[in-house]
């Protein structure tokens, strides 16, 4: 039998830079016994170059219907556009951040066309798939970038400093959600010299928020205890215990100069943690920085794509997809995540043959047989 095919087409949906192979990966990828097409073009904009891909192995293809003729398997960073769909091969694999809670409509061409398709944000959160979980390596690089794009657009030094000609004070960063991008953005604002302060539902991010060198902030009662599902995830609170939150954050937020919000509730939209009163009280020049926009953000008055400022002065800066502005790292990440789950997708002589039992194919896949099969999306 013949190797599999990956193919590596350039990204279609708006403002994606990223790119789902690298020439490192596409070099593993080979050694692994898979075959490489990469659409010419595709790693451009995150600094990838055609020659670099093959000179690691990969087939350069001038166009899509080049890239997608013999291809057994797909690999996208965001889920494949229509005319990536319609040239598909029938049966072909496809695995991607499909979006798959928000875009029904991609599923259903995938399943019409006859693909078997793989979301990577449900690959699951054991320790097996750690090398896997995109959403993790992706949100890092979100927290990182979110407090740059923050620090950019405060008008004033991020660290203390004391000069002949007086002292500049220390910016006061609140970083509200503290999983992997809430920590990266905690790490990044302590390295820039910020006063760190943090907040989250799950009473297990205390003890890492501490860890990191900032100060945790949350209202500490029974239901604070047990607000932590079994896959480590955030819960929605009650209406109660939001009150509290409210009225503790309400008296903190006006003191600070940057607030990061990064919470997410997978397959709901994003919750609302700041209130346009919370901004009011702001101070001008205050920045908030919305990593939850493309989920509806957890800012009242985000704008998706744009920075809106308000009448008392207070910058929200609702840009999408901060792992797409450091495009190259990003890609790097998600090609190595790929790279990891290709490995699910050969048999031990090296023939394309997944193990649909497998734990996390099973929980990754959506698509196959021509329905939508994932539980929590299936009608």
């Amino acid at each position: 039998m013949s190797m599999a095919v990956i193919a590596v087409t350039r990204e279609r949906r708006a403002g994606e830079t990223r790119v789902a192979a690298t020439p490192e990966t596409v070099k593993k990828l080979i050694a692994a016994g898979f075959s490489v097409t990469v659409e010419a073009g595709a790693g451009t904009a995150a600094s990838y170059v055609d020659s670099e891909y093959q000179a690691a192995g990969a087939t350069l293809a001038n166009d899509l219907k080049g890239a997608l003729a013999t291809a057994d398997i797909l690999f996208k960073v965001r889920a494949p556009a229509d005319d990536e769909i319609a040239a598909l091969k029938t049966g072909a694999i496809v695995v991607a951040l499909l979006n798959p809670h928000q875009d029904r409509a991609t599923l259903d061409a995938l399943a019409a066309r006859g693909a078997t398709a793989f979301a990577m944000e449900f690959v699951p959160r054991i320790t097996r798939a750690q090398v896997m979980d995109a959403l993790s390596s992706q949100a890092n690089l979100a927290g990182y970038r979110a407090v740059i794009e923050g620090a950019e657009a405060y008008g004033k030094a991020m660290p203390m400093m004391m000069t002949a000609a007086g002292t500049v004070a220390a910016a006061k960063v609140f970083v509200m959600g503290v999983g992997v991008a809430g920590l990266q953005a905690i790490a990044t604002a302590r390295r820039l010299g910020a006063v760190v302060t943090a907040t989250d539902v799950r009473p297990a991010t205390k003890e890492q928020v501490e860890s990191l060198g900032a100060k945790f902030l949350a209202v500490e009662d029974e239901e604070f205890k047990n607000a932590q599902t079994a896959g480590g995830y955030a819960k929605e609170m009650s209406q109660e215990y939001q009150a509290k939150q409210a009225e503790l954050v309400a008296s903190h937020i006006a003191k600070q100069d940057i607030v990061i919000t990064t919470a997410l509730i997978p397959g709901r939209p994003a919750p609302r943690l700041v209130s346009a009163a919370h901004v009011a009280s702001m101070k001008p020049g205050s920045v908030i920085v919305d990593l939850a926009v493309e989920q509806g953000g957890n800012v009242e008055g985000v704008k998706l794509g744009e920075v809106a400022e308000t009448a008392n002065g207070v910058k929200i800066l609702g840009r999408p997809n901060l792992p797409g502005r450091i495009a190259a790292d990003a890609s790097a990440l998600y090609a190595r995540n790929l790279l990891a789950f290709s490995g699910l997708l050969l048999n031990k002589e090296g023939q394309l043959a997944p193990d649909f039992e497998d734990e996390i194919l099973k929980a990754a896949l959506v698509t196959q047989g021509g329905k939508v099969v994932h539980p929590q999306l299936a009608s």
